[in-house]
């Protein structure tokens, strides 16, 4: 690894794209690491980010291509003969071709993150001679977000980056699969754009019909209910790892890499996302959803009832959990913190913010507010997440459990409001 620094010192960018022209053409070289000391040379800032990403991509287009050509050209008997000595087996051939018949040419944008894949992909779509602008659509996106993902990793996570390679390697898969199927959906909009429109067009009308025969009450009821389904089912699993004590190598990696991306320019941005969770905007949020419900809800009683309890509740509930589970959190300027688990503050910040945010939902008629009221409040509390890990206080399991914990308590109050408030109307009617 000392010979591949030193080249790297001396001859740069040009050994970039060699190097990676070359693994694409199937040649043993370890392009992931080249890459991580890439990332690890922009972190140093003896090379540039930019340049670095671009000396790295034109490498990996250029190999992807020459190899494509080379199998369109020489066909299957050539890559049969002589395709064992770049890697190139029959099996390895037997092997792709029911990868592609299973998941299809799309998942060409993934295939960059699996070894032993990569390298043989180009040949195997030239012999098997897909069409070369599909194969470019494809194969050129995934090169290009392969390369920019890996060294934009090492320069966040530096000297570090060899430690977490593996793990972040596998969620980066799990990620390379989401990217995929959108840039299948763009792919699919773009070539079939009349008839999408058409077909969306056609379902909003069903949806306002529906909406208005279903009742936008029923609408938030099924909404809380999947939300609480979900959140239930994630809580289980984050008791289930915390049980197992398996929170560790996630909490170094998502601490590490918030404080590496706010470092510089981020610090005031968290001090700000941190005042979030101060009680002196909690209680102003939920003076102005009590103003809020005396002065547009018919049954102020039992929506004020519900606003003191969600938010008293949370208080009391995450109180309670935090005892059960008795967790040392961080240490933070030399004293240990206890028990942060679950987050406070995003339980909270979510119980309170979310519980305001329903009623205004379900009050207000402009669309702008409730769209404005439904996204802001997850962006809130994912702010006010990263600044409790950014500030040391709080490990990122710690937020997530709190957002989790939180989003129980929330959908289940919000689901008991409207059978409670079902069951008042029927009373009254009969």
């Amino acid at each position: 690894m000392d010979l591949l620094t030193n080249l790297l010192e001396h001859y740069g960018h040009g050994l970039i794209f060699l190097f990676l022209c070359l693994e694409m053409l199937a040649l043993p070289l370890p392009g992931e690491m080249m890459m991580s000391y890439i990332g690890l040379f922009v972190y140093e800032e003896k090379l540039g980010w930019l340049s670095s990403i671009l000396s790295a991509g034109a490498g990996v287009l250029t190999g992807v291509t020459l190899s494509y050509w080379i199998g369109r050209r020489l066909g299957r008997p050539f890559i049969e003969r002589h395709g064992p000595k770049v890697h190139l087996t029959e099996e390895r051939m037997g092997h792709m071709t029911r990868w592609f018949e299973k998941y299809g040419d799309k998942l060409l944008f993934i295939a960059y993150f699996i070894p032993g894949v990569r390298h043989i992909t180009g040949y195997f779509c030239g012999v098997t001679r897909m069409p070369f602008r599909r194969y470019v659509l494809f194969a050129y996106t995934g090169a290009v977000f392969w390369v920019g993902l890996f060294i934009s990793l090492g320069k966040v996570l530096g000297p570090k980056w060899e430690q977490y390679h593996s793990t972040v390697n596998r969620y980066m898969v799990i990620f390379g699969i989401a990217s995929a199927l959108l840039t299948i959906v763009i792919y699919c909009y773009r070539k079939y754009k009349v008839r999408v429109i058409g077909f969306i067009m056609n379902l909003l009308k069903q949806g306002v019909r529906r909406y208005n025969s279903f009742g936008k009450v029923r609408l938030l009821m099924l909404a809380a209910f999947s939300v609480f389904v979900l959140s239930f089912s994630l809580m289980l699993g984050v008791i289930q790892d915390f049980l197992a004590q398996e929170f560790g190598q996630f909490d170094e990696i998502a601490s590490y890499l918030v404080v590496n991306i706010f470092s510089r320019e981020g610090h005031m941005l968290i001090q700000l996302l941190g005042k979030l969770g101060s009680p002196l905007l909690y209680t102003s949020i939920l003076g102005f959803a009590a103003i809020w419900i005396i002065r547009h809800s018919r049954e102020r009683r039992l929506d004020l009832s519900f606003l003191v309890w969600v938010a008293l509740g949370g208080v009391w509930m995450d109180q309670l959990l935090r005892f059960l589970f008795h967790r040392p959190g961080p240490i933070t300027a030399g004293v240990q913190l206890l028990n942060t688990f679950p987050s406070e503050d995003t339980l909270n910040s979510l119980t309170i913010y979310g519980f305001s945010s329903f009623l205004l939902v379900r009050y207000y008629k402009n669309p702008f507010i409730r769209i404005a009221a439904s996204l802001g409040v997850p962006l809130i509390c994912l702010g006010l997440g990263i600044s409790r890990v950014y500030e040391g206080v709080q490990y990122p399991s710690d937020v997530a459990a709190g957002y989790v914990f939180g989003a129980v308590w929330l959908s289940l109050h919000i689901m008991l409001l409207e059978i409670l408030r079902k069951f008042r109307m029927v009373r009254v009617s009969v």
